[in-house]
């Protein structure tokens, strides 16, 4: 009775198990069809000003006056350092005399050489003569000609005692007082100005992504052009108010790191960006009419990534896929493997077993 008992049961089992076969399991499923998405991707970015430009002294000296407080916005041609002049007007007016010197100098070779002529002609005198007058007001010319080279050379020091702001900006920290010794070899600049009316950020991106870039436009120069805006994460983690715009791609390649630099122009009317700041950009990459899954209809085997396919007798068949490199956590885009129109089990794909009958859950 015990034998009949366990076969009976085994029986209703096998039977059990056989129908649900028959029926299906039921799985959600997904039609699939093209959509856009944007997805975003940071990096790393240092802020510079639109133009910083470090200054230093042309001409060596004592400082004797700063004109500009640290940090307060300069114009172009505005004074910001003088140094010692004294020593410099000295020797522009010793230069204005050598040049007055020469010049006396070239006239009375000149009146030399005029009555050597007259002499030569009268025959008194031989042509050695003449040509050696000359050659005296050729060599007094040339001499001439150095001092006023000197005395432009010694105007130009002087002026250089008088160091100016090359451009509009914000003046930065200073290292150096009234007294200081300077010249023209120090390594540490007077004081860096930045244009900050419009900031520059730069990033980098690997030689890979650009060329995925490339790709997807048809060209760099339209990659540049058609590059959407981009955002910029303040090292606060505040989202800055203003989008900027990619305007420059580097044309060489790191050689250490394999990377590529761009640059992205913000506008900074607030002037809350710094030259020298920190930040994170934050990249869109726009993709049109592509096919999208999501990530729990997909299950993964040595880093390859597989959906099954409901085919017309409605049985799941694994299909290998490659997906973009990005993703927002919850999605898939499709690069190849899937065609539009095909139907995919959306979710509990790792449950699931080759040719598994799949019916569509009843609403």
């Amino acid at each position: 009775m015990s034998i009949c008992l366990i076969t009976f049961a085994c029986s209703l089992t096998s039977c059990k198990q056989s129908t649900i076969e028959q029926k299906g399991s039921e799985y959600k499923t997904l039609t699939l069809k093209k959509e856009n998405r944007t997805l975003t991707t940071t990096y790393t970015a240092v802020i510079n000003g639109r133009q910083s430009v470090e200054i230093r002294p042309q001409v060596s000296g004592i400082i004797t006056d700063i004109c500009v407080d640290e940090g307060a916005r300069v114009k172009k041609g505005q004074t910001l350092f003088i140094i010692d002049q004294v020593p410099y007007e000295a020797a522009l007016k010793t230069a204005v005399a050598n040049v007055k010197s020469a010049e006396a100098a070239l006239a009375t070779a000149r009146l030399t050489a005029d009555s050597k002529y007259e002499l030569y002609q009268e025959h008194v005198v031989s042509d050695f003569d003449l040509q050696t007058a000359r050659n005296s007001q050729l060599e007094a010319e040339a001499v001439l000609a150095q001092a006023k080279a000197d005395e432009e050379n010694a105007r130009n020091n002087l002026s250089y005692t008088v160091v100016k702001s090359p451009v509009d900006g914000v003046a930065g920290m200073s290292s150096y007082r009234v007294g200081t010794l300077v010249s023209s070899s120090i390594t540490t600049p007077l004081l860096t100005v930045s244009d900050d009316k419009e900031i520059y950020a730069y990033f980098s991106m690997s030689e890979n992504q650009i060329l995925s870039l490339v790709r997807q436009y048809g060209s760099l120069d339209k990659a540049l052009a058609e590059m959407p805006e981009v955002e910029l994460q303040l090292s606060d983690g505040e989202m800055y108010g203003h989008k900027g715009k990619v305007n420059a791609i580097s044309g060489t390649t790191n050689t250490e790191t394999g990377a590529i630099t761009l640059r992205v122009v913000f506008p900074n009317q607030e002037g809350m960006l710094r030259n020298g700041s920190t930040g994170t950009i934050v990249f869109p990459y726009v993709r049109n009419e592509v096919l999208v899954v999501p990530q729990e209809a997909t299950f993964e085997i040595q880093d390859k990534v597989y959906v099954y396919k409901v085919d017309e007798n409605g049985k799941a068949k694994s299909a290998q896929i490659t997906v973009y490199p990005l993703n927002n956590g919850k999605e898939y885009i499709v690069e190849s493997g899937l065609k539009e129109g095909e139907v995919v089990v959306a979710e509990g794909a790792g449950l699931l077993r080759e040719d598994t009958q799949v019916t569509t859950p009843h609403k």
